[in-house]
């Protein structure tokens, strides 16, 4: 067990927490949720020990050993990667190499015999010996194979890296895991596993993430984040919701019935103060008026932006076709022969592990970059917006917000353009704001009023969902499952593709296409699709 006790912490006057109660036991799987800003990572970085509180402690039943995942991707640059992840377990770490340093000896002692000899007892007792094979396991469950396993941490990708890192705090069956964002950069596949994971894991689990779907699959709990305080609610997130926003209607329905007491009493002390007969009723109510206490409502910290596409035309039946389309970049196939076609109902998600693969797909037909082989054809009737997976070059110049923005807009009236900003939580003098300052999640936020303002008819997406928070998706979601244009769109956030996308199409290696027109549910549980991606595996390996 974990337990947060008075826990207060102080950014200059300003107090993110307010003495602060919380228990965190052992058997549940604790959804840490908030807005951005209300300290989600910071109160975790309290809990594991990295940051000190202004006041109040922590405290962690005796013996039990606390893992929580790391975010600096650096940090392990010079170890090999079976190591990064056994260092999860420090003392286990420690004793592994404690036993090279004497076995390694030349002089071996008595004292060293016996030193080893007390080693290797304990090594026994943490199941020493079952470790590497412990590591390599959780790595080729989070997709990483084992040829990658000896290699080091500075030869791997960015995603390759976050993936140790998770199996690295996953490691050695920890008392209390701390998981901060653990789904960021993972593909759907590797999020699945460790959703399954976390299902069956039998400790005290406490994880900050944007996924509702994630959070509703392994969450028992949810701890709230709002104003300063923690509230904890029993169930998964959507259960939280439903409960919060039934807490909040059955305090405003009960100060309604207050209100009403209350000016009943008014009325009646009013008319009858001044009757001598009735002064006692009087003076018994203005008793009764005294007591009555409105419970405080408090508004969320949470603010939801307003997320609309409107097409400015409508769109014809023929909207793309696409005929062998091959691109080979760094010797590599991407993307090997890929012929389809989509109507005009169509709402495709592109899943699976390549991701490079779904990126220059992307940008092959919004015209950036140019395949080696084969055509694509938009419709007429088609215009289309795209929402690069790296914007960076989006927001280099020295432009307000709103100067940005009003380049892509036929109406160039400041009141216009501020109106599609607002609806992004931009709001006042956050019209004047440079693209220089803009965080992650507002930068987010800009595209997405970008692509509002164009009033195309079919949109394509690649991970509009990372930087933004909850209340962003959500509404992000929702902008999606309403519009009525085309969409071509990757995301890791399962509900999303589950609630939008009713056609499924999947690069798998090789570059090869799998189609399918169905829900993404429906899609993982095809052993049509499992059959297809073995065939590919196999032929991917014949070619090689």
């Amino acid at each position: 067990m974990i337990s947060a006790n008075n826990v207060t912490l102080r950014v200059g006057k300003k107090a993110l927490f307010e003495d602060v109660n919380i228990k965190f036991t052992e058997g549940n799987c604790y959804g840490l949720i908030g807005a951005n800003g209300a300290g989600k990572s910071t109160f975790l970085k309290i809990l594991s020990g990295q940051l000190e509180p202004t006041k109040g402690d922590v405290s962690i039943t005796p013996g039990e050993r606390l893992s929580f995942l790391q975010q600096d991707h650096f940090k392990y640059d010079e170890y090999p990667v079976l190591d990064t992840v056994i260092m999860g377990n420090a003392r286990l770490y420690e004793i592994m190499k404690e036993k090279e340093v004497i076995y390694a000896k030349e002089d071996f002692t008595d004292e060293d015999g016996i030193k080893a000899s007390e080693l290797e007892a304990e090594f026994a007792t943490m199941n020493g010996w079952e470790a590497e094979s412990d590591a390599a396991s959780l790595l080729n469950g989070l997709g990483i194979d084992t040829e990658l396993h000896y290699k080091y941490m500075k030869d791997l990708t960015g995603p390759e890296k976050v993936k140790v890192l998770l199996a690295q705090a996953l490691f050695g069956n920890p008392d209390i895991l701390l998981l901060d964002e653990p789904t960021n950069h993972l593909d759907l596949d590797a999020i699945a596993w460790l959703e399954e994971f976390l299902i069956n894991f039998d400790n005290t689990v406490i994880v900050v993430s944007h996924d509702r779907y994630f959070l509703n699959k392994v969450c028992t709990q949810i701890a709230d984040i709002d104003y300063g305080k923690i509230q904890l609610y029993a169930g998964n997130y959507d259960f939280w919701y439903e409960s919060s926003q039934l807490l909040i209607r059955q305090m405003k329905e009960a100060n309604k019935k207050k209100e009403e007491k209350i000016k009943e009493l008014q009325e009646f002390i009013s008319r009858f103060s001044a009757n001598a007969s009735k002064s006692k009723q009087a003076t018994s109510r203005k008793r009764a008026l005294e007591k009555i206490q409105l419970d405080e409502i408090k508004p969320s910290s949470r603010k939801y932006p307003y997320i609309d596409f409107r097409p400015n035309r409508e769109i014809g039946n023929e909207v793309l076709t696409v005929e062998g389309l091959s691109k080979t970049i760094d010797g590599e196939k991407i993307l090997d022969n890929i012929s389809f076609t989509l109507g005009h109902d169509d709402k495709v998600a592109f899943v699976g592990s390549n991701e490079l693969a779904k990126t220059v797909l992307f940008k092959i037909l919004i015209g950036e970059m140019e395949p080696d082989e084969g055509t694509y054809k938009w419709g007429v009737t088609t215009s289309q917006a795209y929402f690069p997976k790296d914007f960076g070059g989006e927001f280099d110049k020295d432009y307000t917000i709103t100067e940005w923005l009003t380049q892509y807009s036929e109406n160039k009236d400041v009141t216009y353009v501020r109106g599609f900003l607002g609806r992004m939580l931009f709001s006042g003098e956050d019209g004047v704001k440079r693209l220089t300052v803009l965080s992650g999640g507002e930068k987010v936020r800009c595209l997405l009023s970008k692509m509002m303002i164009s009033g195309a008819n079919v949109l394509l997406l690649d991970e509009p969902t990372n930087h933004l928070d909850m209340e962003a998706i959500t509404a992000l979601n929702t902008g999606l499952i309403k519009f009525k244009g085309v969409l071509l769109f990757t995301s890791r956030d399962h509900q999303i593709v589950q609630t939008t996308a009713n056609r499924i199409m999947e690069i798998v290696p090789g570059g090869h296409l799998i189609d399918k027109i169905t829900t993404y549910d429906e899609y993982l549980e095809s052993d049509e699709m499992a059959r297809k991606r073995q065939t590919y595996s196999v032929q991917t390996e014949d070619e090689d």
